[in-house]
């Protein structure tokens, strides 16, 4: 309930500042709990969904149907019970697009893009907002602990193969893409994570501690219980 509030809070000011606010999602049970939570807040409604960009950090490469997509749980738990412009919403292509990981990967990387501006000196929106959940491992998105893809500094999405997690093809934003977020919102709660929690919040390494190395240009939040 307190990070969809602060959610609320800042995409309106995300749209009085700018006309429109750009937000990448995560997937996992903390983040969809958030997205249901605030699909049945009274608040949901102060927000001008028509000019709310939705974007995924990653996402599972299964059938576009498949239960297990962040885009399907996300869709169900919110996006399918607001306003949003069609056009506005950016899924991740899925396993049936006929695309390779990889390929999808690079579409996706086009799509962030086109919606860039000069303003965000960078190939991605400068997404206001992006919410971030975290594994035991320290893992965010699908950028895991000595895997390729925490290595990259060119790309902005990449195709994950052989995640410890199943499944083991997906794709993910880079380390690049969420630093040129303005914020980053770490969320997490249950005495399992503290551990992941002490590590991130560490001098570690990126490499070995995907979460030390979610900062945002402007603010980074880590939110979490007791």
């Amino acid at each position: 309930e307190a990070v969809a509030a602060r959610l609320v809070t800042r995409i309106v000011d995300s749209q009085s500042a700018r006309g429109l606010a750009h937000i990448s999602l995560t997937g996992g049970t903390d983040g969809i709990k958030v997205l249901a939570v605030l699909n049945a807040a009274p608040s949901r409604d102060s927000i001008d969904w028509s000019t709310v960009h939705v974007w995924w950090g990653d996402d599972r490469y299964v059938a576009s149907e498949d239960p297990d997509r962040n885009e399907k749980q996300a869709r169900e738990a919110l996006l399918d019970h607001v306003p949003l412009d069609p056009e506005h919403v950016h899924p991740m292509p899925s396993s049936d697009s006929g695309l390779t990981a990889d390929e999808a990967a690079a579409v996706y990387a086009e799509e962030l893009r086109r919606h860039s501006r000069p303003e965000d000196h960078a190939q991605v929106p400068s997404f206001d907002v992006t919410l971030l959940g975290m594994g035991p491992d320290a893992h965010i998105n699908s950028l895991f602990p000595q895997l390729p893809a925490v290595h990259e500094t060119q790309r902005w999405v990449v195709g994950v193969h052989g995640s410890p997690k199943p499944p083991p093809v997906r794709i993910t934003l880079t380390f690049p893409a969420v630093q040129a977020s303005r914020e980053v919102w770490i969320i997490g709660d249950g005495e399992a994570k503290a551990p992941a929690f002490r590590l991130a919040l560490s001098d570690a390494g990126q490499v070995a501690v995907p979460a030390a190395g979610a900062r945002g240009r402007e603010r980074t939040l880590v939110l979490i219980d007791e």
